[in-house]
């Protein structure tokens, strides 16, 4: 099935190229790439099949969302954020599940999960307010996928504090219009969202327990390896995919300039020795993160498929990975980029484009490599992290 996204994906790569620069003006991306990115089903890939899905493998999701983003690097990162949607809302209450896509199975979910808000507990579920930023493709979804914390009947925070997600239709939240204006992945659209006093049904409330250590999986009764996955290695991968698509994209456009540009200053580029080792280790840099990255996607597929549950010390490795393949990747590109010479600065060059997404795919928080590093460190010498070093493992 994934071949068939990629297909399409390909068949459509220049007008996906051009549409990226639209987008970049937009600020969001163009009704056209939508268009192609709907024909192309990249947003069922890990859809249930029960609506419509495709229940692709993680590898292969990664590797469409890398193909999308080195045509286009917004689409792409929308795809690796919102695409991994349906893999949640898959094992969440089967009346969410209706609500969602009984009608329509083709919308789009946004995000994010950051705790912005603060559920109080009424009859029959919560009252729900907060403020978020950073929704990604939010303009063309219906949806949305929020984090909070839980609260207490008189609106103040429960104790211990304790994340939630919960899901919302587009009918009771604002998109803040105004409120994307960024040096990087400005085609994506990301804004902040708003919601003042909305009821959510107890139903459409997950607690982080029920996603992050799989107690909602195991509640759903689902069976499919897919939906086994840990989330510490489905959520990241689509976001990570991205930014190393990005970096290949950028790869693409240097080897192109490169091929015909002469340098007034000195040999032309491929006559140029020093230049041509710079980009050969650099390329082969971006290869190795791709490989890793696929290569973790496949290791917790193969646990996973076996019946094994993955522990918090295979949860933390696998993070630290793919941590290490974003960096290495937009490492890679930055040497690449550094030797394009002072053309490449130039605006009407997408190469600038390219290196400013690539620099903000890293400042995503599933990149930060702190509190990752440490925690799988520490885990291979016995040791249990606790409070922080858990987050997002």
């Amino acid at each position: 099935m994934a071949n068939k996204v990629l297909e399409i994906i390909r068949a459509n790569a220049d007008e996906l190229h051009g549409e990226g620069a639209k987008a970049e003006k937009l600020g969001k991306l163009t009704d056209r790439t939508v268009e192609i990115m709907q024909e192309a089903q990249t947003m069922r890939m890990f859809q249930p099949a029960e609506y419509g899905g495709l229940e692709s493998r993680p590898r292969e999701f990664a590797e469409a969302v890398m193909e999308l983003a080195a045509l286009d690097p917004a689409a792409g990162w929308v795809m690796g954020v919102v695409g991994v949607h349906p893999w949640q809302l898959a094992y969440n209450d089967p009346r969410v599940r209706e609500e969602v896509w009984g009608e329509d199975s083709s919308i789009w979910m946004a995000s994010p999960y950051m705790p912005g808000g603060l559920a109080v507990p009424v009859e029959g579920g919560y009252q729900f307010s907060g403020k978020w930023s950073f929704s990604s493709g939010t303009d063309h979804c219906k949806w949305v996928f929020l984090g909070g914390f839980l609260a207490n009947a008189d609106g103040t925070m429960a104790m211990p504090p304790k994340m939630v997600h919960v899901i919302i239709p587009r009918s009771e939240y604002e998109i803040i219009e105004d409120s994307w204006d960024v040096v990087g992945l400005r085609g994506t659209g990301s804004k902040d969202l708003v919601i003042k006093d909305t009821f959510i049904p107890e139903y459409r409330l997950m607690t982080w327990d029920d996603v992050v250590e799989g107690v909602g999986q195991e509640r759903s009764g689902r069976t499919e390896t897919l939906y086994k996955m840990p989330w510490s290695n489905m959520f990241p991968l689509g976001i990570t995919a991205a930014t190393i698509g990005i970096c290949e994209g950028l790869l693409k456009l240097a080897n192109d300039y490169q091929a015909e540009r002469i340098d007034a200053t000195g040999p032309a580029p491929r006559d140029d020795p020093y230049t041509m080792y710079e980009i050969g280790e650099a390329a082969a840099d971006l290869r190795a993160a791709r490989a890793e990255l696929l290569a973790n996607s496949d290791y917790f597929w193969d646990l996973t498929e076996r019946g094994e549950k993955a522990d918090f010390e295979q949860r933390a490795q696998g993070r630290a990975t793919q941590v290490r393949a974003a960096w290495r990747a937009v490492r890679a590109a930055n040497e690449i980029y550094a030797r394009c010479g002072g053309g490449a600065l130039r605006m009407d060059k997408p190469m600038q484009r390219y290196w400013r997404d690539a620099q903000a795919g890293l400042h995503h928080a599933i990149h930060a490599p702190g509190t990752v590093y440490h925690a799988s460190a520490l885990s291979t010498l016995g040791a249990d992290p606790k409070g922080p070093l858990r987050m997002m493992i």
